[in-house]
């Protein structure tokens, strides 16, 4: 028995001496002018291997193989470090000392959407959430709309189930709550909230920044549930090329080309182009209409900077866009459109967009940010046309004085003119005229970011001052409130502000113009006016082992008067506009984490519970297709040494309230859970190339095969109507229903495989 221990030791102990002779340490200790950092990064690049410091600044790693090691170190708020050490057979241990310096840049990205002015992230009174390019490559998608599907607490919101048009929700507030800017001016409002949120060229997009809640002081109108700010890409850094192409199993094809052009040595351009191609009806459902509507879409960006003799700046920019999408009975050609024997939706936009910011040439800091847009929509809906042109123009000049070390004040005047016209009442005078509408909305503003402490306490109060041409005077003011401990681990905001929205139905609802319901006004639409609370707090765990996480939470609460909601219940045939004679609330809380991992792992999730509703003479009313939870995540890991990445990304909705046509309609009243599933698999291979691949809805969720009430009689010509216009029931009808593609709540695009490449010269 002893002389068997003797060999088990015997063998164990030259196993482990075999193996210290192939390995090392690396050991040591990271500091700050002479003091330790705890919780510091250290990891040993292409390997895996990494860990953290402890509370004295010192870290250990062993079995690490003999050969040449990259070690890099990173902490919050320092510049990360990196340092190069050999390990031998001579020499299997390396002992660092590693001093890191302060970097402020370090603390966060660069936000600017919610003050109006460059801040970092963590230094910002109002809570702005940054995703960057990588993040939406996690998840390739052939438009902006798409892209924002992993995001918590927004989501893309079909709004018919024949053209698949669409808007945005925050928070639970519909689409035209929702302001989208493009580098900062607001680009996508009015009738290109439902056509206008494709095509922006993804190649060309840096980040994207979401602020949640009124920004209506500094954005003005439509900017009451939140805003999306779509940031380009710097015209001197942007690679010199940049290409991305994809293609599914559908036969969807898209492509984003971007290039860096120079014109001299002062002028450098940014041009980008995307395109998008699907020609392929499908019917999966059985329902005799088109699954995904038939698009083909092309948009050109173009972005200019040039460096002023004096050092201020110049940036304009344009993009075009033009689509043509259409969707319907399957056999439906473009030699119907308009008619009455097939049913078909098909819409062509023509978008123009032209923008930029010029610095005066004076001591001052002041701006002038200018935008102009046009947008011409020829649609048809069955034989219903809608021809709608709308032309705006805006122009904002802006002031920012710092007064010692407390105050940073931003003032300005803005100007916002909006002409509309189109072929529906919602443009005649009341002899049944033509008569466009046209509305002038001069505004002023102001706000002051006061420093009470310089690290811990700022506050930051605004007001801005609108005179709509046709609802008076408008004042909308907000405060912030932000507390942070010294070393930003743990920051606190808290924020109140009032919002107000000019409603414009027609350009707005996509359900006033689809199917057979008439459009009914109860009243004279008066401007909704909110006012919002919310409460967000933000802290970075430390102390885990080879892990660095993020916790964001937040809870917020928006009281509306004056809301404007579609009435879909009262009458099956009508869709009737008026202001509540009550209240309508938007509250909830959501809950951001974000985790890296040494080991190559990234986790980012997101939970969202909202409650939505409004109370109308007493009675409360849940919002329709709003859920009340959802859930979002992102997990990325990337394999050590070889460069290759796997996403895994998703969504998870709870039930929502679903538009049914009248108390015979058998179809569920919600919406049931349900989850959209992606996965990815990426490689980067020399010479600036990657591919990728993978499978988009896993799970081939699709909604019920009845989204589309009375798909076989889509111009109702078998529906009975009695005297008041009401729907009989009849042994051919025994729900009473009429034709109606708004009963949608997800995307009826089943499972598909997709693959694509890009190519980078930096």
């Amino acid at each position: 028995m002893n002389r068997l221990i003797f060999i088990q030791w015997l063998i164990a102990t030259t196993t482990w001496g075999l193996h210290a002779q192939n390995s090392g340490t690396i050991s040591g200790r990271v500091e700050h002018a002479g003091t330790p950092v705890a919780y510091a990064q250290v990891a040993i690049k292409g390997t895996g291997k990494g860990t953290f410091t402890d509370t004295l600044g010192q870290f250990n790693l062993t079995g690490l193989p003999f050969g040449e090691h990259q070690v890099s170190v990173s902490h919050l708020g320092f510049a990360p470090q990196t340092a190069r050490v050999r390990l031998n057979a001579a020499s299997p241990t390396a002992i660092l000392q590693l001093q890191l310096t302060e970097n402020t840049a370090a603390l966060g990205e660069v936000v600017v959407s919610g003050a109006l002015k460059p801040v970092q992230k963590l230094e910002s009174p109002i809570p702005v959430e940054v995703y960057a390019q990588k993040f939406f490559r996690a998840n390739p998608t052939p438009s902006l709309f798409e892209s924002l599907q992993n995001v918590n607490g927004v989501r893309p919101q079909l709004n018919c189930n024949v053209c698949n048009t669409g808007d945005i929700h925050i928070n639970g507030l519909e689409g035209p709550y929702t302001m989208v800017l493009i580098d900062g001016m607001p680009i996508v409002s009015g009738l290109s909230t439902v056509y206008g949120l494709t095509g922006i060229p993804q190649a060309l997009v840096d980040r994207m920044e979401v602020v949640k809640g009124p920004a209506s002081t500094l954005y003005g109108s439509e900017a009451v549930g939140g805003l999306i700010n779509v940031i380009t890409k710097s015209a001197e850094s942007a690679p010199r090329f940049a290409a991305d192409v994809f293609s599914t199993s559908w036969a969807e094809v898209n492509a984003d080309l971007g290039a860096r052009l120079t014109a001299g040595k002062n002028a450098h351009s940014l041009l980008g182009i995307n395109y998008f191609n699907y020609q392929n009806p499908v019917d999966h459902n059985g329902d005799c209409f088109t699954d995904v509507t038939l698009q083909h879409r092309i948009s050109v960006f173009n972005k200019w900077r040039v460096n002023r003799a004096d050092g201020k700046g110049l940036s304009v920019a344009a993009r075009y866009l033009y689509e043509d999408r259409w969707g319907g009975q399957m056999n439906w050609t473009p030699a119907f459109r308009g008619g009455d024997s097939l049913y078909g939706e098909s819409i062509y936009t023509n978008r123009w967009e032209l923008f930029g910011v010029y610095q005066l040439p004076i001591e001052e800091e002041i701006n002038l940010s200018f935008s102009a847009n046009g947008h011409d929509q020829n649609s048809v809906y069955g034989n219903t046309v809608y021809l709608g042109t709308q032309n705006i123009g805006f122009g904002q000049l802006t002031w920012r004085k710092q007064f010692g070390s407390r105050h940073d004040l931003l003032t300005g005047v803005a100007y916002r003119y909006t002409w509309y016209d189109d072929n529906t009442p919602a443009t005649a005078d009341a002899q049944g005229q033509n008569k466009p509408s046209v509305i002038h909305l001069p505004g002023v503003f102001v706000q002051d970011e006061i420093r009470l402490h310089p690290t811990r306490h700022t506050i930051l109060a605004g007001l801005r001052g609108d005179y709509n041409s046709l609802h008076g005077a408008i004042l909308s003011p907000r405060v912030n409130y932000k507390w942070s401990t010294d070393d930003r681990s743990s920051v606190l905001r808290i924020g109140a502000g009032n919002g107000f929205r000019v409603a414009n139905v027609f350009t707005e609802d996509h359900a006033a113009l689809s199917g057979a319901r008439q459009v009914v006004f109860a009243g004279e639409l008066r401007p909704e006016t909110s006012w919002n609370v919310n409460v967000n707090y933000v802290k970075q765990v430390l102390g885990v082992p080879h892990a660095i996480g993020t916790l964001d939470a937040t809870a917020f609460y928006t009281y509306f008067t004056n809301r404007i909601l579609p009435d879909y219940t009262t009458d099956p045939n009508k869709i009737i506009y008026d202001n509540l004679d009550g209240f309508a609330v938007s509250r909830g809380v959501s809950l951001n984490t974000d985790w890296a991992f040494t080991n190559g792992l990234r986790l980012m999730a997101g939970l969202t519970f909202q409650d939505v509703f409004a109370e109308d003479n007493g009675v409360r009313m849940d919002q329709l297709l709003t859920e009340s939870f959802s859930a979002v995540w992102n997990i990325g890991y990337t394999i050590p040494g070889i460069q290759l990445k796997i996403d895994y990304t998703g969504n998870l909705y709870g039930p929502m309230a679903l538009p049914l046509l009248g108390p015979l309609d058998d179809r569920p009243a919600f919406s049931p859970w349900w989850s959209i599933q992606n996965i990815q698999v990426s490689k980067i291979l020399p010479g600036g190339f990657e591919v990728y691949g993978g499978v988009k809805n896993l799970l081939n969720y699709t909604p019920p095969a009845n989204s589309i009430a009375r798909p076989f009689d889509p111009f109702d010509r078998q529906v009975v109507f009695d005297d008041q216009g009401q729907v009989v029931s009849t042994p051919d009808n025994p729900q009473a229903l009429t034709f109606d593609p708004t009963y949608v709540f997800a995307p009826n695009q089943g499972i598909r495989g997709f693959v694509g490449m890009r190519y980078t010269v930096p």
